[in-house]
């Protein structure tokens, strides 16, 4: 068994999210900084210790008025609480490539525990003899339950903004 460490490669990664709008459509936005510790033996990635960063201020959704709104004490009020945070706490496997990552999540001063449902994509070496693992993952989580409640009533019935966040990684490391 060889715990190595990994290192995100940015530049191949995503970090995004979707949430319902008006309760018709869907919104999706991204996070452009994020970061990450991750210790792994990749052939037991069961026994991986991971520790997940996302620069709040990164948020992007494509409407600068809307980032704005977002970066504001309102929402995930960036001056006080810089960053999103994750630590996983246990990894099972579900089959084949499939696990279940559960861990601590921290938004806005409040940490709860969340589930990911994670599919190991496969390793391989690049064109320059880098050793590449890629990941993809996927969680729900309630905006509700780390205060970001915000929100505004519609003439026609409903809110303005969705409960339910979905969030999607897609992640590549290289082996430091």
């Amino acid at each position: 068994m060889t715990t190595e460490k990994w290192v995100i490669d940015a530049d191949h990664s995503l970090v995004e999210f979707s949430v319902k709008h008006m309760m018709i459509a869907k919104v999706r936005g991204n996070f452009s900084k994020f970061d990450a510790n991750i210790t792994a033996d990749s052939s037991d990635l069961t026994t991986a210790a991971i520790e997940f960063t996302i620069d709040t201020a990164s948020i992007y959704t494509k409407n600068e008025d809307r980032d704005n709104h977002l970066r504001s004490a309102e929402f995930f009020d960036v001056e006080s609480y810089p960053n999103i945070t994750f630590k996983a706490t246990e990894i099972t496997k579900v089959s084949g490539d499939d696990y279940k990552v559960s861990g601590d999540v921290t938004i806005k001063g409040v940490t709860r525990p969340e589930t990911f449902d994670v599919t190991f994509e496969g390793e391989g070496k690049d064109p320059w003899g880098n050793t590449k693992a890629g990941f993809s993952a996927k969680t729900k989580v309630n905006r509700s339950d780390y205060g970001l409640t915000y929100n505004a009533a519609l003439e026609t019935g409903g809110v303005l903004i969705g409960d339910q966040i979905t969030i999607n990684l897609e992640l590549e490391a290289s082996k430091a």
